[in-house]
C-alpha cells in the first residue's frame, strides 16, 4: 500500500515535525565534509516552507556518549549547512524538548525552519521512550518521515513520535517515498532477468539477504571477502584471506539451496599483505589465481579479471540489478578493479539499477557513475533490511494513500 507523502498534506500555517537524516561527517573544525544527506532532504524541506508551513527538523548525529555540550555531535554545523543551501536563516535549538526548543518552535513563522539539537543527546531517543516522544509530538500538527537511513530502527523519533500523533497526518518525505518505491518494486515485481550482486566482508551480515534474494532473483553474484568463506565451503584453499570458519556449514547450505543461481568468483587477485596505503599496495607481491587456489602467505583482495568479465556480462543482460557491497578492497588500487568493472557494467546497462547504500554508494560516487544508475540508496542498513523482505514499523505507521 502506497503511503501519503508531504505533498498530500496542506501545510499552510501548520507546524511540520520532520525526521531527517543529517548524520553527516564533520572535520576537526566542525565543518560538514559531505553534505549529500542534507541536499537529499531539500525537496521535502522546500515543499513545506514554499507552501507556508513552519518546519521543525530533528535528526541524530553519530553515537554520543555524553549529553548536550559535546560539540562534535552537535547538529549546529548541519543547521549552518542547511542555511547555506537554502539561502535563508535557519534557527537552531540548543536542546530537543527543553525550554529553548519549545520557545523557538512556538516562535516559528510561516516558511521558517528550526533544527533541534541531536536527538541522541536524550536517552529517550534510543529507548523509544513514549514520554520523550510525546514532548516532540506536542510541538507539531503534522509528522513527516524523510530519514530512510533509520527506517529500520525503532527509535522514539521513528516510531513513538508518530504513535503519539494519533489523529494528525503522518506522511513520508520524498526521499523515503523514492527509497520504498525502488526497493519494494525490486522485490515484488522486478523486471527480469533480476541480478543481485552482493559483496562485503562477511557472509553473516548478508545471510538473510542471500536467502531472500535466492527466492526472487535469477542470479545472485558473490564478491568481496565473503566469497572466501564460500570457497572454503567448497574445499578450496584460501591462504590468509578473511574468512568466517564458523559460517562454513551455513555457506554449504546456501550453495545447495542456490544451485546455479548462486554465482561465485572463478579467479582472485591476492597479495602477500593487506595494504593500508597506496605505497603498501605498490610494494606488495601480487598474483591472480583460480578461486580456491590462494597459496599460504597470500590473501584474496579482489575478484579476478575473468570474474569481473563474467559478472559484467550477466549485468549487461539484466532487467533489474541490485548491488550491495564492493567486490574487493576498493579503497586501495589496484584492488579496486573488480568493483570498478561491476560499477562500469551497471552504469552502461539499460537495467533498473539500485545501489544499496554504504560502500557501494561510495564506490559509485567515487567513480562518477551516480547519475548513470536508477537509484542510490541513502541507507545501507535499511536497504539491506528491506532486501531481506523486512517490514518497518516506522513506515507501516504512516498514513496510506
Amino acid at each position: 500500500m502506497a503511503k501519503k507523502t508531504i505533498a498530500d498534506v496542506d501545510v499552510a500555517g501548520k507546524t511540520v515535525l520532520m525526521r531527517v537524516d543529517f548524520n553527516v561527517p564533520l572535520d576537526a573544525d566542525l565543518n560538514v565534509t559531505d553534505d549529500r544527506r542534507v541536499r537529499m532532504a531539500l525537496p521535502s524541506i522546500k515543499s513545506v516552507i514554499d507552501r507556508g508551513g513552519k518546519l521543525i527538523l530533528m535528526s541524530h548525529l553519530g553515537r554520543p556518549e555524553g549529553g548536550p555540550g559535546d560539540e562534535k555531535y552537535s547538529m549546529k554545523p548541519a543547521a549552518a549547512k542547511l542555511a547555506e543551501l537554502l539561502g535563508k536563516d535557519v534557527a537552531f535549538a540548543k536542546d530537543t524538548v527543553g525550554d529553548d526548543a519549545k520557545a523557538k518552535a512556538a516562535a516559528l513563522k510561516d516558511g521558517e525552519v528550526l533544527v533541534l539539537e541531536n536527538l541522541r543527546f536524550s536517552k529517550g531517543e534510543k529507548k523509544g521512550d513514549p514520554e520523550f516522544a510525546a514532548k516532540l509530538a506536542a510541538m507539531a500538527d503534522v509528522y513527516c518521515n524523510d530519514a530512510f537511513g533509520t527506517c529500520h530502527r525503532t527509535d522514539a523519533s521513528m516510531v513513538a513520535v508518530p504513535q503519539a500523533m494519533a489523529g494528525k497526518p503522518k506522511v513520508s518525505g520524498f526521499l523515503v517515498a523514492k527509497e520504498i518505491e525502488y526497493l519494494t518494486d525490486a522485490i515484488s515485481a522486478p523486471k527480469r532477468p533480476f541480478v543481485a550482486i552482493l559483496g562485503g566482508a562477511k557472509v553473516s551480515d548478508k545471510i538473510e539477504v542471500i536467502k531472500n534474494l535466492l527466492g526472487i532473483c535469477d542470479k545472485v553474484l558473490i564478491g568481496g571477502a565473503m566469497a572466501y568463506t564460500f570457497s572454503l565451503a567448497e574445499g578450496g584453499k584460501v591462504g590468509g584471506s578473511l574468512v568466517e570458519p564458523d559460517k562454513v556449514a551455513l555457506a554449504k547450505g546456501l550453495l545447495e539451496e542456490g544451485g546455479d543461481k548462486l554465482v561465485l568468483p572463478v579467479d582472485t587477485v591476492c597479495a602477500d599483505r593487506f595494504p593500508k596505503t597506496a605505497e603498501e599496495a605498490a610494494a606488495a607481491e601480487k598474483k591472480t589465481v583460480d578461486s580456491g587456489e590462494i597459496p599460504d602467505g597470500f590473501e584474496g583482495l579482489d575478484v579476478g579479471p575473468k570474474t569481473a568479465e563474467m559478472y559484467a556480462e550477466l549485468v549487461k543482460g539484466a532487467g533489474t540489478v541490485v548491488w550491495n557491497g564492493p567486490m574487493g578492497v576498493f579503497e586501495t588500487p589496484p584492488f579496486d578493479a573488480g568493483t570498478k568493472a561491476v560499477a562500469q557494467a551497471i552504469a552502461d546497462s539499460d537495467a533498473i539499477s539500485i545501489i544499496g547504500g554504504g560502500d557501494s554508494a561510495a564506490a559509485i560516487g567515487k567513480m562518477g557513475f551516480a547519475d548513470k544508475v536508477s537509484h542510490v540508496s541513502t541507507g545501507g542498513g535499511a536497504s539491506l533490511e528491506m532486501l531481506k523482505g523486512q517490514k518497518f514499523a516506522a513506515v507501516e505507521l504512516l498514513d496510506d494513500k
